[in-house]
């Protein structure tokens, strides 16, 4: 949004119209021109890249909307990769997706301020005659209420806005005569009959032509919408209205969101994401900045600054008191309870909350949007992307990105906040990803899984409308424009609506006294227009500072939160104990668990019993991680009894003098040859390869060549490792735990994940060891030199190995008795195997199912050193799965986990399996049913 004053003042003014409190801290954004000078050594951007960038902004948005009006006008959307237009009905359907479609060429529509806005007015007047000559509203098609109102009704009056102020300056639009506006009213009833509930509330899908009711009407019968759709209807309908002098749009808006005012939840000031349009009760109790949601904040915000109602801002300062105080967890936002709020609702977040570190600027809180933006940069670096959601350890948790445009509108306003140049260069990376990775030759095309690059047939027309729209205006200077922008309020669409609007044709409204307004810290507020103060620190390093602890959030320190307890003592980033982390035979976490007031009781049947007494932790910060650890446990236990148990790999030292006696337990890979199909596994003799992490090219490629290659973990991903080994002509991998004193006795097993990227590439097996399982391997190196291991999914009986070794003798004793060579020796017999080793091999300890001088089972050599019969045995917590993506980047030191977790068994050490860990958590039962909800929510 662009601002430069309150409603009805200049920039600078303090006359009358002024004397109304800003409130909003800074919601007067000066051009980039006039900000703050860039920091010393921030490397700012010349005048003459600025404008190349812009060009190439330029040249994008011709790119896009060019194949849209050569291959799909007038077609609602392109679909790039098949160069055609899409037609509701006459492709396969998307659900709800097809919802904002109409058939009313929705792209041209959308994208009518964007081409005035990037200097195209000729475009301009073309595309506005095609409107108005080929738009049929009147089709008897269900469209959503929501969808229809930001990207058509928002488009008509965006595009009605610019017309008559390029009328206005004699040049172009003179034929104008108020046809978009026209059109607008006409859609605005058609859009009414949404709203015949009790509540106020509207359905959230009508018909355009019959309404919702009608017996043709296909629609009607819904009991519930999503927040923001009932409350992202005030800027379009207050304009309508101001526009036409037709009170009814404004009336109808103000409704809906006094409703949803009233439906707060009272003791959090929180709404939830779903509410019944008849009841008004809350139908999804969770509570975000993100996806359903979103844009009602951010039309509070606005609906004052357009309207001048206090109301508004009153409404808007209580809840993001209450986002602040439990939603917020710099640099992350996390959805929240509404009756819970000190208890996440879930542990990932969606993309759209990438709008919130610009209104945050508008608000005027500056320094947690740029904490916030800056996190959501470094995943896209990670990802070239904003995947739709991702966890609160980074990892990709919905793969799409269907070119959303919010993280380049929170660049735009941090720029226009800031004027530090860095924001410059995170648009550059914008551009040179779309570019990049979505460009295709008929538009650019969305991205169906941000991991492996590939593409969705989809051009949506907010790419158009927004994406382009921000990132030339972050790159154009005043002179540049064609009009004053700073004249303009955005949508949440980023359409255009004057602010002028402020004071013409203004519906007489009552403030509600009937509900009383959080009383909040008011002695930040300014009586000036704009206020500045706070924006722009005095501190030309600021924003740089606050960004510099987070610059290696994602890549390095992979945090999963921060607390806020750390936050404001300034110790920095340290994550609370999660539940994933969690071992019970660890003293440190028992007084953790003790400090955050939660109580760990042994069961007679083996279980554990966590209970939680917020009124027993240390402070009121211990007692609210103490509930998002027990939260976490809940939804990592649900997880657990969900996921098929995977069984563990084997890694057999089958050489003299073991014989395949040592059955080391490892961990198997989501990439490479997979054990469990190849019976007969993989065998050779091990080499330490150089370097010894892996990640660059093999130095010793001679000593690797058809051996085992041993590594260790660390300093890249698992999957870099197997490709350089591989390239060395390796035939297997192991990789060794570089945490010292690591065994499969005290911690659960993990499958290796891959790098996000297609892996079909690695052909060869890869498995893990701990650091105790690997440093017998490298233990019996120094002693005997030549080591064979055998890789395999379950271990093989001492029978098997001696066929197979007789089998190789006798083909080499062939081999040389037909070459007339002298024969080799012979190998072993099984006798004289029997007293060969007597004791175990040097390092072997528990870890390993050594000194039975009888043939181990498959079964029971498969499970040697998984047991924790020794130990607590409810030492690991449950752990986490994901199909592709690493927990970490750039190396793989927190790698995604995989329970191999079986029941116990009373026979040999070797054969008792590590227990699932349960949580049995009384008086918590709302919260399990609503994670299960939350499970199946699509965004």
């Amino acid at each position: 949004m662009a601002l430069s004053a309150a409603p009805g003042c200049r920039a600078g003014e303090r006359g009358p119209r002024c004397r109304r409190p800003w409130k909003l801290l800074a919601l007067g954004l000066l051009s980039a021109s006039s900000v703050l000078a860039a920091a010393p050594g921030a490397g700012a951007m010349s005048r003459e890249e600025k404008r190349r960038l812009g060009n190439q902004v330029l040249e994008m948005f011709d790119h896009a909307y060019s194949n849209y009006m050569e291959h799909a006008y007038p077609a609602d959307e392109l679909m790039p990769l098949t160069c055609r237009g899409r037609v509701r009905g006459q492709e396969p359907s998307r659900g709800d997706v097809d919802d904002a479609l109409g058939k009313f060429s929705l792209t041209l529509i959308d994208t009518l301020d964007t081409l005035v806005v990037l200097n195209k007015t000729k475009e301009f007047e073309e595309a506005v005659k095609k409107v108005i000559k080929d738009v049929n509203l009147d089709n008897d098609i269900v469209v959503s209420v929501f969808e229809t109102n930001i990207r058509v009704l928002g488009g008509l009056l965006g595009g009605h806005s610019v017309a008559i102020m390029l009328k206005e300056k004699g040049e172009y639009m003179q034929w104008y005569n108020g046809e978009l506006l026209h059109m607008a009213k006409e859609l605005g009833y058609k859009l009414l009959p949404a709203f015949n509930t009790t509540s106020g509330l509207p359905y959230p899908r009508v018909n355009l032509k019959f309404g919702v009711r009608h017996p043709e009407a296909r629609t009607g019968t819904e009991t519930d919408t999503c927040t923001a759709c009932a409350g992202t209807l005030i800027l379009e309908f207050a304009a309508l209205s101001r526009f036409t002098g037709t009170s009814i749009f404004e009336e109808y808006a103000r409704k809906a969101l006094d409703f949803i005012w009233e439906k707060r939840q009272r003791s959090s000031n929180l709404v939830g994401v779903t509410i019944n349009i008849h009841t008004g009760d809350w139908v999804r109790k969770d509570s975000g900045v993100g996806a359903g949601i979103d844009s009602y904040y951010e039309y509070l915000l606005k609906a004052y600054v357009l309207l001048g109602d206090d109301s508004f801002l009153e409404r808007f300062n209580t809840h993001y008191d209450a986002i602040m105080r439990y939603i917020s967890q710099p640099p992350l936002l996390l959805d929240v309870h509404i009756h819970k709020p000190m208890l996440n609702a879930r542990t990932w977040m969606d993309s759209l909350l990438a709008f919130f570190p610009g209104l945050q600027v508008l608000k005027g809180d500056i320094r947690p949007a740029i904490e916030t933006h800056e996190m959501l940069y470094q995943v896209i670096k990670k990802h070239n992307f904003l995947p739709e959601a991702f966890t609160t350890d980074f990892r990709v948790h919905w793969a799409q990105h269907p070119l959303r445009p919010e993280f380049a509108e929170s660049t735009y306003f941090l720029y226009k906040a800031t004027g530090d140049p860095y924001y410059l260069e995170v648009g550059k990376t914008l551009i040179e990803n779309l570019n990049k990775y979505a460009r295709v030759p008929c538009g650019f095309a969305a991205m169906k899984d941000v991991r492996t690059g590939s593409h969705e047939d989809r051009m949506d027309s907010f790419f158009l409308a927004e994406m382009f729209k921000y990132l030339y205006l972050l790159f154009a200077d005043k002179e540049d424009m064609i009009f004053d922008i700073e004249d303009y309020i955005f949508t949440t669409e980023a359409h255009l609506l004057p602010l002028w609007l402020s004071t013409t044709n203004q519906t007489i409204s009552k403030k509600n006294t009937s509900t009383e307004y959080t009383e909040l810290d008011d002695s930040n507020f300014d009586w000036t227009c704009p206020n500045t103060q706070i924006l722009f620190p005095n501190d030309p390093m600021f924003a740089q500072s606050i960004r510099e602890p987070l610059k290696n959030v994602v890549d390095k320190s992979c945090p999963r939160g921060i607390s806020r307890a750390e936050e404001s003592l300034g110790s920095g980033p340290k994550p609370p104990l999660r539940a994933r982390d969690f071992m019970a035979s660890n003293p440190e976490h028992l007084e953790i668990l003790k400090k955050m007031g939660v109580s760990l009781i042994h069961l007679k049947d083996g279980r554990v019993q966590l209970v939680q007494h917020a009124v027993q932790a240390a402070s009121s910060l211990d007692a609210e991680d103490g509930l998002r650890f027990m939260q976490e446990m809940i939804e990592l236990s649900s997880q657990q009894q969900k996921e098929q148990q995977l069984p563990p790999r084997a890694v057999q030292i089958v050489s003299h003098p073991f014989f395949g006696r040592v059955v080391l337990t490892a961990g198997p890979a989501q990439f490479g040859m997979d054990l469990s199909k190849h019976k007969a596994g993989t065998r050779g003799f091990v080499a330490t390869i150089k370097p010894y992490n892996g990640c660059s090219e093999i130095t010793n490629p001679e000593a690797v060549k058809e051996k085992i290659a041993l590594m260790q973990r660390g300093q890249c991903m698992f999957a870099e490792k197997a490709r350089n080994i591989q390239k060395a002509g390796a035939i297997g991998g192991i990789v060794i735990d570089d945490n010292e004193g690591s065994s499969s006795d005290t911690a659960p097993l993990f499958q290796m994940a891959g790098d996000g990227k297609n892996t079909d590439d690695i052909t060869i097996p890869m498995l893990f060891l701990f650091n105790k399982e690997g440093n017998i391997i490298l233990d019996a190196i120094r002693e005997y030199e030549a080591v064979e291991v055998l890789l395999s999914d379950k271990a093989k009986d001492r029978a098997t190995i001696f066929k197979d070794l007789e089998m190789e003798n006798m083909d080499q004793k062939s081999s040389e008795n037909d070459s007339h060579k002298p024969n080799s020796e012979e190998a072993p017999s099984e006798s004289q195997d029997a007293g060969a080793v007597s004791e175990e091999p040097e390092g072997g300890g528990e870890s390993s199912a050594v000194g039975d001088p009888a043939p181990l089972s498959p079964a029971s050599a498969a499970s040697a050193s998984v047991s924790m019969a020794d130990q607590d045995p409810h030492a690991s917590g449950p752990a986490e799965t994901s199909a592709l993506e690493p927990a970490c980047t750039p190396g793989d030191s927190q790698p995604q986990e995989q329970n191999t977790q079986t029941e116990a068994s009373s026979k040999a050490h070797w054969d008792s399996k590590v227990q699932p860990m349960e949580s049995i958590l009384a008086d918590w039962n709302e919260d399990i049913e609503a994670f299960e909800m939350m499970e199946k929510d699509e965004l």
